[in-house]
Order: C-alpha cells, then structure tokens, then sequence
C-alpha cells in the first residue's frame, strides 16, 4: 500500500527545540543525517514519500539501510534526492553482498552519489575466533576494492564485538588490530557502545583519526533506545572530544523507532541543530 503523503508528511510537523547548556553549543557538529533503517517500515511502502518527509524536517543527508532500499531502482533514488536537496554519503551494504557481488553493490553505491560504504553487521557464524579473524583480511581487501574505485570503507559496531571475547580478547580490538586503518574507518554507534557497558569517551579518543561518523540514538535510564534529547547522553561532551574533531557525518538512528517514527526523527534533529545554535 502506498502512504497517504499528507498523512506522512504531517506527522515531521516541529516540536519545540530542546533548551541545552551554553555549554553544549560549542560541540563540534557537521552535517545532521538520519539513518534510514530508522523509518524502515515507511520507505518500504513509499520511499518517495518518506525521503520528502525526511527533508521537509530538515535533514539534508541521509544514510541507506534496510527498507529493501537495494532492490529499488537506485536512479530513481537518486533523482529524488536531488529534488529534494539531499546527499547519501554513506550506504550500508551486508557482508555477504560485498564478497559475493561486490560490482553490483559498487554501482549502486556509485548512483546514490556515496562516498563511502559501510559494512553494517556480522551475523552469528563470523563471531567466533577463528571465522572473525578469517573475516578481517576480506575487511581489508573490500576496503582497497572500493579505494580503487575512488570510494572509502567503514565498519559499524554494535555491541557484541566488545562483549564477545573469544581467546580472552574482544572482537573490536581483533578488528582494530587486523585491519588497515588507513583504509577501513569506523562509524562509532554511540548507544552500543555503551550498551556493552564500554565508555563512549575513551573508546572516541582510542580511535581518533580512524573515525568517519556516529550513529546518535540516546539511552534511556533502563537502558532502552530513545530519541536524541529523550535520554540520559551527554553527547555535547562527545562532540567536544579531541578523538571527534574528524567525524565527518552524525546520522540519527533509532532502531527501535515507535510508529508513526516521524516524531521520534524530528526529535533528534532539533536536539542535534539546537547543540549546533
């Protein structure tokens, strides 16, 4: 069923923006992006329709992921991007859709007009010692493919590479230490981190100069996503950190949205534009 687009469109009318700290307004902040796995369910049914929504509120990049995006006509995309004055510079694309038709995932990367592809997730049977550190010379060798190709590589994290520890040793330090970090960069999701019960601040400044993005969803008291302003994080304080002064791109994400979504992403960009005031 295709959506109602009034009906989409009036559920981003604005909120009040959030007061912040003087404090806060300093932090360092680039471009506002939403993730758009956050609106999955919308943009499968009508992605027209919810990227109009997505800029109407005010985000001028977006990220793809899930909503069937990669079965879409990528032009079409594309072109509705450009009416509406936005940029893709990052999409994310499977593991196994990068080892096994990784031109294809090129070209359609390419279209959307992405600078960068980000390898979103490993499932269950690449956890173990030996099948992650089979992984990561493929990390690498993915990441020289889309180098050739003019583009860059990024990893995203959630929470079980910190809380796995095959051989006693955390899955992200085997990937911080098995990969090229002039070649693969990390998209930092901040709400995983500290769900594996790591600290956001010092793991920012560890990774320094190999950080591209955030994922910025907050986290509630019982430890549960929320919109950004909604939760307990300071992520002013983040944003100040000397580690953060070469993220490039802070995409909203939340993956746990509650329907009808649009408030919740109208939420966190006025959070985020108020830290940027």
């Amino acid at each position: 069923m295709i959506l109602d687009r009034r009906h989409l469109i009036a559920g981003a009318i604005a909120l009040p923006a959030l007061s912040l700290s003087g404090a806060a307004a300093a932090a360092r902040l680039g471009a506002i992006g939403l993730q758009l796995y956050t609106v999955r369910e919308l943009f499968q049914k009508d992605p027209v329709a919810t990227l109009e929504a997505v800029a109407r509120i005010g985000y001028r990049e977006v990220e793809f992921g899930g909503g069937g995006y990669d079965t879409m006509d990528a032009a079409m995309l594309r072109r509705t991007m450009d009416r509406l004055g936005l940029k893709a510079p990052s999409v994310h694309i499977g593991y196994d859709a990068l080892l096994g038709n990784f031109d294809a995932s090129l070209a359609m990367a390419k279209t959307l007009g992405a600078d960068t592809v980000v390898l979103p997730y490993m499932t269950d049977e690449h956890r173990s010692e030996a099948a992650w550190e089979a992984a990561l010379p493929n990390f690498n060798r993915i990441a020289g493919q889309l180098k050739q190709a003019g583009l860059g590589f990024a990893y995203h994290n959630h929470d079980f590479e910190f809380t796995g520890r095959p051989g006693g040793i955390s899955l992200y330090d085997r990937f911080l230490k098995g990969t090229d970090p002039a070649l693969v960069k990390v998209e930092l999701d901040l709400y995983w981190v500290a769900h594996a019960g790591v600290d956001p601040a010092a793991l920012i400044d560890r990774l320094g100069r190999r950080l591209y993005a955030f994922h910025v969803k907050d986290t509630r008291a019982d430890g549960s996503m929320a919109a950004v302003g909604a939760g307990k994080t300071d992520f002013a304080r983040l944003f100040r950190l000397k580690g953060a002064a070469g993220v490039r791109h802070f995409y909203v994400e939340n993956d746990q949205a509650p329907a009808p979504y649009l408030p919740d992403v109208t939420t966190s960009f006025q959070t985020l534009r108020a830290l940027r005031s």
